[in-house]
């Protein structure tokens, strides 16, 4: 469904209920709501892993971020940080979510991250898996060279330092292969909707990506935070979750560092990384 939000119809998809029976009462459960890499992709990358290991816990909202797969574009020069952070908060108030557990993955971290510094008291809880607070471009292209080669290297640092279509498409041929050591498969990226755009927009260093850094903002969040890293990750290296949780000094802070898992650690160590999740999830229920 799409929902107005902001300005711009949001895509949204919502598997389980928010009550259920539970003897003489409805009990209420959490809904965690899923941010999605990219940006340029979509929803899609969640389903149906995350369902399948966390439906029974709690309810799951899924978004399509302003610019990117079934939701509107909007206005360019909406598309930032503080933006689609605002854009969780305008979505909560309009669905009635109180204190969701947000999840935020890769470029769905950082807006993981607008979300909880700009309005750190609505959380009740926050993830970020394979995500950076700032964004060190030298240490993504160390990583790429260390663990995928000198070609890999030679493409993430062209198409990072200047994006454009055409590097973009290089990168997606020779790098993002590299983003997990048991690949998903080819129907997992055609199924993507992929919008160059707002990609070519915000990636790089001379755009928001490389001017956000919200290691001092960190500082607001009180909730439980979890934050997630593999040690093969080459776009999002562990250096970067070391990062986050040296900055979440006034949060409970889980730290999960993955052994063999890369960039999308759902496919590489999925019982590891999704027991990680449910337990994470469930000490916020013992304790609600």
């Amino acid at each position: 469904m799409r929902v107005q939000v902001n300005g711009v119809r949001l895509f949204v998809d919502i598997d389980g209920p928010s009550l259920v029976p539970q003897g003489d009462r409805m009990r209420d459960r959490p809904t965690l709501i899923l941010l999605h890499g990219g940006p340029g992709a979509d929803h899609s990358i969640f389903k149906p892993a995350y369902a399948a290991h966390l439906g029974d816990l709690c309810q799951i909202l899924y978004l399509d971020h302003r610019g990117n797969g079934r939701s509107d574009d909007g206005d360019p020069a909406l598309w930032t940080l503080a933006q689609w952070g605002d854009d969780i908060a305008a979505l909560c108030d309009l669905l009635g979510i109180v204190r969701p557990i947000v999840f935020g993955a890769s470029f769905g971290g950082f807006v993981a991250q607008s979300f909880a510094t700009r309005h750190p008291d609505r959380l009740g809880g926050l993830i970020l898996s394979n995500t950076a607070a700032q964004v060190q471009f030298r240490t993504i292209y160390e990583a790429f060279d260390r663990l995928a080669g000198a070609q890999a290297r030679e493409a993430a640092q062209a198409y990072w330092s200047a994006p454009t279509s055409a590097s973009r498409q290089r990168y997606a041929e020779i790098c993002v292969p590299h983003y997990s050591l048991h690949p998903p498969g080819p129907d997992f990226w055609a199924r993507i909707p992929k919008k160059d755009p707002v990609a070519l927009q915000f990636n790089g260093p001379d755009n928001e990506m490389g001017r956000f850094d919200f290691r001092a903002d960190l500082g607001c969040v009180t909730c439980p935070s979890l934050v997630i890293s593999g040690d093969r990750d080459p776009i999002m290296p562990t250096a970067f979750s070391d990062m986050i949780t040296a900055s979440l000094q006034a949060s409970p802070v889980t730290r999960v560092a993955l052994k063999n898992a890369a960039h999308l650690p759902q496919f590489d160590d999925p019982q590891v990384y999704f027991a990680a999740v449910r337990a994470f999830i469930e000490r916020i229920l013992s304790h609600g």
